[in-house]
């Protein structure tokens, strides 16, 4: 059986996390078979990747450079982990994944998105997720709920720039409705939980034999 990729998405503060771990337990409650992952990471030079990324001490990197190192660790997390775990019929959790290169480096950063799009195609190999959970919520809520952690690189830009962000995943999750689901992430853990539940239907796979 091929497996089945779920990628999140959303704002800084918008309770991909929570999520993520509320499905990793219902997949281990039903028996399916999951690999759970995140990008930037996943692998361990895609995470020697990631530190660079989102290091505030690198306040310089340009979008240029920002937009090849994310293509690179996704080329190894895709190669390397997500690709040989689809392979084996698991499902793939990903926190993260190409979409979040064209709301940050594209809108945010201003990049071309022609040349998004060929960096894409090669470093995914192709991939593209078969659900995609865009969580959604107003920037200065966002940022409000992580306002008491110590902020990434990303996470201290100033809220125009999270604004774009966000504004750019609506605009992907209509362009692309067919693997969208889109989700108030105001709402309480729990029913956000449920409705990613009754879209991935997975009641209908076989369950894995231990």
């Amino acid at each position: 059986m091929p497996g089945y990729f779920i990628t999140f998405e959303g704002i800084e503060g918008s309770g991909k996390s929570t999520q993520i771990k509320l499905l990793e337990g219902y997949l281990a409650q039903e028996q399916i078979p999951f690999l759970s992952t995140r990008e930037p990471g996943g692998t361990p030079v895609a995470e020697a990747i990631r530190k660079i990324l989102l290091d505030p001490l690198y306040a310089e990197l340009l979008p240029e450079t920002e937009l090849l190192l994310y293509s690179a660790s996704r080329a190894q997390h895709t190669g390397e982990l997500i690709l040989p775990a689809l392979n084996a019929g698991k499902v793939v959790i990903s926190d993260r994944y190409y979409d979040s290169t064209y709301a940050y480096q594209g809108a945010a950063r201003d990049l071309d998105y022609e040349l998004i799009d060929v960096l894409s195609s090669f470093a995914t190999f192709h991939t593209v997720p078969d659900l995609t959970v865009l969580l959604d919520l107003p920037a200065q809520e966002g940022l409000g709920r992580i306002v008491h952690r110590d902020l990434d690189r990303l996470e201290q830009e100033d809220i125009s720039f999270h604004r774009k962000v966000r504004e750019q995943f609506l605009f992907i999750a209509k362009k692309h409705a067919s693997r969208y689901l889109v989700l108030d992430a105001t709402k309480a853990p729990e029913v956000i939980h449920q409705s990613i539940i009754r879209a991935l239907n997975f009641n209908r796979r076989p369950k894995h034999e231990a």
